[in-house]
């Protein structure tokens, strides 16, 4: 990895809450590419605030953080955007689906902000379902899909954009220990394909896919692992 800059580089990220509560301290970070970080600790120590800051959906009171080797401390909210829908794609533990939206239409919605027609944007919503095994399920309405199949589509969402990295924020605390397991293959090989991943989490089965593991304790954020093979 060395002379190759990060993907995102956080240094000294702080945030904290009204009322003096710090949610996260003095965080320094590096995401290369092709790796994949699992960042566990319990509820409240700051795992979601970094997510958010590290995805550009928060600010950090203090710090700077670097993505792509742009400053996005320093970037307009419009920079910010382009940055998050450029580069940056989200998976979260509640899908956020529309329910009355096909599984088609909610993928080409991770497309809405690109400069693709509405043609383009079905085409490639329909080849990121297929990716995921969903060919049958394409015009299901999300509402109608079982945990483990609205995770996939989820997923094809956050991907059709073609991101350089995949946050994910507890994306198995909705599913079962059969849809898990499958969810973990998915995002191995995905990374096994090249992809960067950072995964918030609980599990401590999730973050024994990781080829680096963090904990996060009131805030802090330490490295507990790394496989350095």
């Amino acid at each position: 990895m060395s002379g190759i800059a990060p993907l995102m580089e956080c240094h000294d990220l702080t945030r904290w809450h009204p009322g003096g509560i710090v949610a996260v301290r003095d965080v320094t970070l590096s995401v290369n590419r092709g790796e994949l970080i699992a960042i566990t600790g319990p509820s409240g120590s700051g795992k979601t605030s970094l997510l958010a800051m590290l995805g550009l959906l928060d600010k950090p009171n203090a710090g700077v953080h670097r993505i792509m080797g742009v400053d996005a401390t320093k970037a307009t909210e419009r920079e910010r955007a382009r940055i998050r829908s450029r580069f940056i794609g989200f998976v979260f533990q509640s899908f956020h689906l529309l329910p009355a939206r096909t599984a088609l239409e909610n993928v080409a919605m991770g497309l809405l902000y690109s400069s693709r027609s509405r043609g383009q944007r079905l085409e490639s919503a329909r080849e990121a379902l297929m990716q995921f095994g969903l060919c049958e399920r394409i015009h299901s309405h999300a509402g109608t899909l079982s945990g483990g199949e609205q995770q996939r589509v989820a997923i094809a969402r956050a991907l059709v954009g073609e991101p350089e990295v995949l946050l994910c924020d507890e994306p198995t605390g909705n599913l079962d220990t059969r849809h898990t397991t499958q969810l973990l293959d998915v995002l191995v090989g995905l990374n096994r394909a090249g992809l960067t991943i950072v995964i918030v989490t609980h599990d401590r089965d999730v973050a024994a896919v990781a080829g680096i593991h963090y904990e996060m304790t009131d805030g802090n954020l330490e490295m507990v692992g790394a496989d350095t093979s």
